[in-house]
């Protein structure tokens, strides 16, 4: 009896989130060890299709990032990285898109809908949702200490959200699946980072909650402790001393623009924990960290 009375009591103590969240738009971005392992896979599929029953609108953007390095690899290319960016030749671009666009989308859409949700999956090129231009980055030459330009091939940056299609989908009680592919200014297809993209779309939406999972339990101080609530303004402290760096940057970078352009509150979670997404949103406590202005 004490078991199931602590049930009904864990229930009730998510009610006001549930009542404070209803008919809010949750962005989500999705990847790591959430996506490649069983059991996380369908803890997260039954924590979304949880989100939409109780009024909540999530969309769903995803990487795929060790798996595009595998299948290129199976087919004889060799994965090549400048700064932590894909080098995308025409050949690779096409590797990425079957494996982002078709692989993966239609892995997660089957997943959602096997456990009671409806799932769509969708690319930035689907009516044309992500609009994008190519990317370049500088680096400096040890020699001359000179920066020059590299050219990262078919990489993109976003340039604009068309949300209507996602709206139209929402307002169905659809979930959309999108994979990070950009249609550049020609036409082209663009390779994007999955978290500047889901960035870009919280924005675009107003979404009420921008949230990242990562394979790591949240931003750590010095001493390896999570740092439950961040604000804005103690962010720049936090990357000059170095205890926010790597991989981590460009998702602090992306929550803090996202916060700029009206979204309430990011956060960053521990994917590799069953039932993340409902611990952090449901829970006083929550589990991962939370980025605020």
């Amino acid at each position: 009896m004490k078991e199931i009375i602590k049930k009904a009591e864990i229930l009730v103590d998510a009610l006001p989130y549930i009542t404070k969240f209803s008919g809010k738009t949750f962005v989500i971005k999705y990847g790591g060890a959430a996506q490649t392992k069983d059991e996380l896979k369908n803890s997260f599929a039954k924590d979304v299709v949880m989100l939409n029953y109780i009024g909540i609108r999530t969309v769903i953007v995803h990487g795929g990032g060790p798996k595009i390095s595998a299948t290129m690899e199976k087919m004889g290319k060799k994965p090549e990285f400048i700064h932590g960016q894909r080098v995308t030749d025409q050949e690779t671009m096409d590797i990425v898109e079957m494996v982002l666009g078709g692989l993966i989308n239609k892995e997660i859409v089957s997943l959602v809908s096997r456990h009671g949700g409806k799932a769509v999956g969708l690319s930035g090129k689907d009516g044309g949702l992500i609009k994008a231009r190519k990317k370049t980055i500088k680096k400096v030459t040890p020699e001359t200490g000179v920066s020059e330009i590299i050219d990262l091939g078919l990489v993109g940056e976003v340039t604009l959200i068309e949300p209507g299609l996602i709206d139209s989908l929402d307002k169905a009680g659809f979930i959309p699946v999108i994979a990070p592919i950009g249609v550049g200014p020609h036409g082209e297809t663009l390779n994007i980072n999955a978290d500047f993209v889901a960035a870009a779309i919280a924005s675009a939406l107003k979404a009420e909650k921008l949230i990242l999972l990562t394979d790591v339990p949240g931003l750590l101080d010095k001493k390896g402790n999570i740092l439950s609530t961040l604000k804005k303004g103690q962010i720049a402290k936090l990357i000059k001393d170095g205890t926010i760096s790597g991989g981590m940057l460009p998702k602090v970078q992306s929550c803090l623009s996202v916060l700029e352009s009206g979204v309430n509150k990011t956060h960053i979670v521990d994917g590799r924990v069953p039932h993340c997404l409902l611990l952090e949103i449901f829970t006083k406590e929550g589990i991962g960290t939370e980025i605020v202005l």
